[in-house]
């Protein structure tokens, strides 16, 4: 089997930054070492941290006074890290440095009198982090359907913004959509990740060339979702998996040519795995 894997697959800059923030409170061996909810969307990798004595907190008032905690890559809420602050012995803020640019802009631009409008999924952490910087002066919606039902008011300037993984191509849609509605009195942040959608548009392109796509990241990782949500937005057949494991040969019976990309919290261990599995069909 012809495997054809992609350029910008495996992890972002913001996910080494966070773990690399996380190994190094590890191995200075001087506190106990928690983090906030888990510090990226991957099993595997959680599962390494757990061996390694790293507790994952669900809530903020849930650690304790002797340990160091970690914020995770996709941020908290403002109050949150202040309680966080009152829990612990020390906090480590390993936010990804594009979420936090997106938590700032948003903090500004509300303290200007806008009123946000913000392209994301509800239930996520990144999100939750997000909404909390706009004061209650936001509406968060996840397709251009549920934003047309959202009654605009012609006497409020409103932000576009969006959470950094989201689907590029939808954003521009929305964007366009408000830009006739609003005109000026619609400002936009620019929030998505480059990352994202270097891989959403490299996704894209694999997708049109091949037989099968593959795309190997956590079930809980909306980048990684998205980019099956691409692939198979282009027709094309298509598999999320965590792990090689989940996929068998027959899945593949009569194929040439797949395609193979990961999500940005997928170690290179488990790419590599999943090619060298599809390569040998």
């Amino acid at each position: 089997m012809e495997v054809r894997r992609a350029k910008t697959s495996g992890f972002c800059f913001g996910v080494s930054l966070a773990l690399e923030k996380l190994d190094a409170e590890v191995e200075k061996n001087d506190a106990k070492i928690a983090t906030l909810g888990p510090i990226i969307h991957n099993p595997q990798v959680l599962e390494q941290y757990k061996n390694m004595n790293v507790r994952c907190l669900e809530h903020a008032d849930d650690a304790n006074k002797d340990e160091r905690v970690i914020i995770r890559a996709h941020g908290i809420p403002r109050e949150t890290e202040t309680t966080l602050t009152d829990s612990c012995k020390e906090v480590v803020d390993a936010t990804c440095p594009k979420v936090k640019r997106a938590q700032l802009g948003i903090y500004n631009i509300i303290g200007k009198g806008c009123f946000l409008l913000l392209y994301g999924e509800k239930d996520h952490p990144e999100v939750r982090g997000l909404m909390s910087y706009a004061d209650d002066r936001a509406f968060l919606f996840n397709s251009l359907e549920e934003l047309k039902k959202f009654p605009l008011s012609a006497d409020i300037d409103y932000c576009l913004a969006a959470q950094t993984t989201q689907d590029r191509e939808e954003f521009s849609r929305i964007d366009e959509y408000l830009q006739e509605k609003l005109a000026e009195r619609l400002q936009v942040l620019n929030t998505i990740c480059n990352a994202t959608r270097e891989r959403q548009q490299e996704a894209i392109a694999l997708a049109k060339k091949v037989d099968a796509m593959v795309v190997v990241g956590g079930y809980s990782s909306g980048n990684t979702r998205r980019l099956a949500d691409v692939s198979r937005a282009q027709g094309c057949l298509t598999f999320h998996v965590e792990r090689p494991e989940e996929l068998s040969a027959s899945d593949f019976k009569g194929m040439k040519v797949v395609g193979l990309t990961a999500g940005a919290s997928t170690p290179r261990s488990i790419i590599d795995a999943t090619e060298e599995f599809l390569m040998n069909l």
